[in-house]
């Protein structure tokens, strides 16, 4: 049997409902189940980026609040102006925003703005999907 460590986390209550609300329709367990398949999803996605070599493209998807100081969100995309390709900006609702980020570069640079935003607590959250350009076939 595997031995399993208790960790402590915080949520805000909307996001505790939520997690609640997808245990019981989905037959998690219990809600350490559903926070052990999330953590395992975030950290192979991760693995991906990190292994990822050459030039690739992606695009970077963010929600964030509508009321964040865009300024530190900005100054991150300024920052990498040199791979982005170009981006969208629209209200998703009253208090959010989704922006999607195309960027084109090597794949350490790519990594180095993913990180500046994934620790970045204005954004809500984010999704990164990569295309390896060295897989592209010609016809």
């Amino acid at each position: 049997m595997v031995r399993l460590n208790v960790i402590s986390i915080s949520v805000p209550d909307k996001l505790l409902g939520e997690i609640d609300s997808y245990v019981e329709e989905h037959g998690f367990a219990n809600r350490s189940e559903i926070v052990r398949q999330a953590l395992r999803t975030f950290m192979t996605e991760d693995k991906s980026l990190r292994e990822i070599e050459g030039e690739i493209v992606a695009t970077v998807t963010m929600i964030f609040e509508r009321n964040a100081r865009r300024d530190l969100i900005s100054d991150i995309q300024h920052r990498y102006g040199d791979i982005t390709s170009t981006f969208l900006h629209t209200h998703i609702d009253e208090d959010h925003c989704l922006e999607v980020v195309v960027v084109k570069g090597e794949a350490d640079t790519v990594r180095k703005l993913v990180d500046a935003l994934k620790t970045n607590d204005q954004i809500v959250q984010m999704k990164v999907a990569m295309l390896d350009r060295s897989k592209l076939l010609t016809k």
